[in-house]
């Protein structure tokens, strides 16, 4: 029984320093979302005292809890950058969603914590100054602006899962900009507390969104961004490959993934020429974000068990 096993577990010296840069520039931007955040959140809780507007008090503490855990990505982002080693044989790379796990998370407690209270401050409404949630929530717009098209080119989950963050910041102070304006007019005090409900289950639905995108990744699910059947009929038109079949791919970290096939030769094809065929089905995967591909080759001799395409 003839096999050959083979694994491309690196990269040229091109695509190893394009995938440096990438880590390089995930860390910067999340390194300057963390700080943003930071910062706007102790502005934003002073501004929410003052203004006595529980909207922005709880996106306050909604926000100081992202910073932590922008923190916690950033770290994981760049453990994610680590090579292969004996302990982790793909890599690091899935330190990176473990981080936008924890901030999916995060944002949905936060937002169930934001649903309880703004039905409680809804039957006991409390005055808040129109006036001053207006002026923060225009600088509230400008702040997440300028932080979500720092993030606007992301391609980490971890990025995408911050990204997502300052737009529902940006679509819940626009919220806000409207609802202190109607307030200043007419005496509407309960339009506070439905705003900050309206802001939470938006984040609570986009949460569970990106949960379950990562929960994919973990349970090695078929990438959502692959072209399956493109992928097999472009290896099955390789010359020499007669088939391809139990064909495994699944994703490192969303955007790096990771494949396993069987290909059955023509019979026709000699020994020699199996290696250039290998190289081929590579070159294929690649274009596809496939980074490692194991390759089993079996001829028209052999019988196998796995007959799965």
């Amino acid at each position: 029984m003839g096999q050959g096993h083979n694994h491309n577990n690196h990269q040229t010296n091109e695509n190893g320093h394009s995938h440096d840069h990438h880590h390089h520039s995930s860390s910067q931007n999340l390194a300057w979302a963390f700080f943003l955040n930071l910062f706007f959140s102790i502005f934003e809780l002073v501004g929410g005292i003052y203004s006595n507007s529980i909207a922005i008090i709880s996106d306050a503490f909604h926000d100081f809890g992202d910073a932590l855990s922008l923190a916690f990505v950033w770290y994981l982002q760049k453990i994610s950058a680590k090579p292969i080693d004996h302990h982790f044989h793909y890599g690091y790379k899935r330190f990176s969603i473990l981080g936008s796990l924890f901030i999916s998370v995060l944002l949905s407690v936060g937002s169930i914590f934001m649903i309880i209270e703004s039905i409680h401050r809804f039957f006991s409404p409390v005055e808040s100054r129109a006036e001053l949630m207006f002026v923060l929530a225009i600088v509230g717009v400008i702040v997440n602006g300028i932080a979500m098209f720092r993030l606007n080119h992301g391609t980490s989950l971890s990025e995408k899962a911050v990204f997502l963050h300052f737009l529902e910041d940006i679509l819940g102070w626009i919220a806000v900009l409207v609802g202190s304006a109607v307030m200043y007019v007419w005496d509407l005090p309960r339009i506070d507390p439905t705003l900050s409900f309206g802001i939470a289950i938006w984040i609570l639905f986009s949460a569970y969104g990106n949960i379950k995108q990562v929960m994919r990744i973990f349970l090695q699910a078929v990438p959502v961004s692959l072209n399956r059947s493109d992928l097999i009929q472009s290896w099955n038109q390789i010359k020499g490959i007669k088939s391809v079949h139990d064909i495994k791919i699944w994703s490192l970290d969303g955007n790096h993934h990771v494949a396993s096939l069987h290909v059955l030769i023509d019979k026709k094809v000699k020994l020699g020429e199996f290696q250039k065929i290998k190289e081929e089905i590579r070159k294929v995967a690649l274009t596809f974000e496939i980074v490692h591909t194991t390759i089993e080759i079996e001829t028209e001799e052999e019988v196998c068990n796995l007959q799965l395409s």
